[in-house]
């Protein structure tokens, strides 16, 4: 690790001493950007600051817009580690009213659905202050991140996830995040509307055994790896051998998994009304798989989700394409989202409409947004002055799927009551189920795999704002190894096994569907009961290519539609 490991050893959760960004002069490129960069870190040696603790941000403006995922390829040359990248939802203007919130915004106007600032994506590289921990996320956490973070320093964000379940034993795959991880990253590329920024970050902290001057030697070396040659990204085809692709747990113990949850559902004894099942599918690949590419070609579909990606030190990345939202909070401000039921897009106009107000008017899929929507709104009850939600119910359409959906906000009574909302909210019943205790107690029996930070919150916080999307529609990529690929769906009354099989499909049908396969042989298939798994083996190419259907005329735009 090359910076501050942020949890104090006396439990201290003042502020530090000093919290500071510094602009430089706007330069036409990332050469100049990081040329400026370094002169000014040199500067720093000859004047250490007075404070035995601080963080300091010093950035360039780049006059021209740098894809912030471009940049994370760019460094990858170096192996710099760790890194990670975020992208915010890009919604499109016409669905603004749909988020406007109407009585909030016009009314009490303290909510703001927007992200306060322009910026579009981050990629990190190496760590200015690092935060992990194998215990669960607590309060005393949350608040050692919180005294690096300054509402007068909106940049200065922390990056990670949470894991799904605390309590559950840690794999070997996911041991480099432990029960949480959290980065600040020292040196990050900004992307923003039509501008983009370069910035490194300093943090020191005596307390912490890591001083000023260990601060800025860490950052300068971090600096002389960094590639100012920034090459756009081919997001279309990638060439790569497949040779095996395996489910945990197969479709026969799957089916009997989701036949035992509906039994404990459907008796008079249990309390549960809704249980997630998970799936992991591994797929193993001769060549390597460039995470960082894999993402970018998600990016093409990513149109209202999240992109993630985190990647500690020795360790796979955690990459994603998420639609979910947990929380956004802006000042007192909170919103959330409940989302359940899925369905395939249509090929036309008339089919997609079809399977619109079939989803909407199944009783099955109405049943399981129920539960998600009003559990939230519950959850945001407890610490918060009014709740609105609107819609109540509305069908929200990606490229691939389209769910049902509902958008809550309101008023926090304190900043503090966000670590609240972040440890109630989670896990929502979208992911887990309801009662949660409940479900989280069959998923511990039911699941033979790590879930890890898959269906756990995946964002940052910020001195005055917070984001947090549901891990969700990821992977676990390492080169060498291939990628785990996750994926759950809700069980409730009505459920059927292998509708439930074909929705896990769909689902990952983002990652699969970017391989296409070719090769005179076909597919074998042999399954290993004692390990609960089904192995596919091919012999052909595989393609990370642009989905076909996103280059045809006919795709639906996404969006939000019918709401009720």
């Amino acid at each position: 690790m090359n910076g501050c490991q942020g949890n104090p050893r006396d439990g201290s959760v003042l502020p530090v001493g000093s919290i500071e960004t510094r602009t430089f002069p706007a330069v036409v490129s990332p050469v100049l950007a990081t040329h400026a960069l370094n002169l000014a870190i040199s500067d720093l040696k000859a004047n250490p600051p007075r404070f035995n603790s601080g963080i300091l941000r010093l950035q360039v403006p780049i006059q021209q817009q740098i894809e912030a995922i471009d940049w994370l390829h760019a460094q990858s040359q170096h192996h710099i580690v760790p890194r990670c990248f975020f992208s915010g939802r890009r919604q499109r203007k016409d669905e603004s009213d749909v988020f406007s919130f109407r009585g909030l915004i016009n009314g009490n106007g303290y909510q703001n659905s927007a992200i306060s600032n322009d910026l579009l994506s981050v990629a990190g590289v190496g760590g200015a202050v690092l935060f992990r921990n194998v215990h669960p996320f607590c309060y005393k956490d949350w608040k050692s991140i919180k005294r690096f973070l300054s509402a007068k320093c909106p940049f200065i964000r922390a990056y990670g996830a949470i894991r799904f379940d605390a309590s559950s034993k840690i794999s070997s795959e996911w041991e480099a995040f432990g029960s949480f991880y959290f980065i600040i990253p020292q040196v990050e590329l900004d992307e923003l509307e039509g501008r983009s920024m370069l910035a490194t970050t300093i943090a020191w902290d005596n307390a912490l055994s890591w001083t000023w001057e260990q601060a800025v030697d860490a950052a300068q070396a971090t600096m002389t790896q960094i590639s100012s040659t920034v090459v756009k990204l081919n997001k279309e085809v990638t060439r790569s051998f497949i040779l095996s692709n395996n489910h945990i747990p197969n479709k026969m113990y799957w089916d009997l998994a989701v036949e035992r949850a509906l039994q404990i559902i459907n008796g008079s004894s249990s309390p549960l009304t809704k249980v997630v099942l998970a799936r992991s599918s591994k797929v193993v690949i001769a060549n390597d798989v460039d995470p960082i590419a894999w993402l970018a070609c998600l990016q093409v579909e990513g149109e209202n989700a999240y992109q993630f990606c985190l990647q500690p030190p020795n360790a796979p990345a955690f990459i994603g394409n998420t639609p979910e939202q947990l929380f956004h909070r802006n000042r007192l401000g909170i919103s959330s989202e409940a989302m359940a039921g899925t369905r395939a897009r249509g090929e036309s106009m008339a089919l997609d409409l079809q399977i619109q107000l079939d989803l909407l008017s199944s009783r099955k899929d109405h049943l399981e947004f129920t539960i998600v929507r009003d559990n939230i709104r519950q959850k945001l009850e407890a610490v918060c002055d009014k709740i609105v939600v609107e819609p109540n119910k509305a069908v929200r359409k990606f490229p691939r799927v389209q769910h049902l959906y509902a958008q809550l906000a309101g008023k926090l009574r304190s900043e503090d009551d966000e670590f609240d909302i972040l440890s109630s909210l989670h896990p929502t019943p979208a992911v887990c189920g309801f009662p949660a205790e409940e479900a989280r107690h069959l998923i511990a029996e039911t699941e033979v795999f790590d879930r890890g930070m898959y269906a756990g919150p995946v964002g940052w916080f910020g001195g005055e704002e917070s984001e947090f999307a549901v891990g969700i529609r990821s992977a676990l990529v390492e080169k060498g190894l291939g990628a785990l690929i996750y994926a759950g769906t809700g069980i409730v009354k009505g459920s059927n096994p292998s509708l439930e099989w074909d929705e896990l499909e769909l689902k990952t049908s983002q990652f699969t569907k970017l391989l296409k396969f070719e090769g005179p042989s076909r597919p074998k298939t042999e399954l290993r009961n004692d390990q609960m798994t089904s192995s596919i083996s091919y012999c052909g190419i595989i393609e990370l290519r642009v989905p076909s259907t996103l280059k045809k005329s006919r795709v639906l735009t996404p969006g939000i539609h019918a709401c009720t």
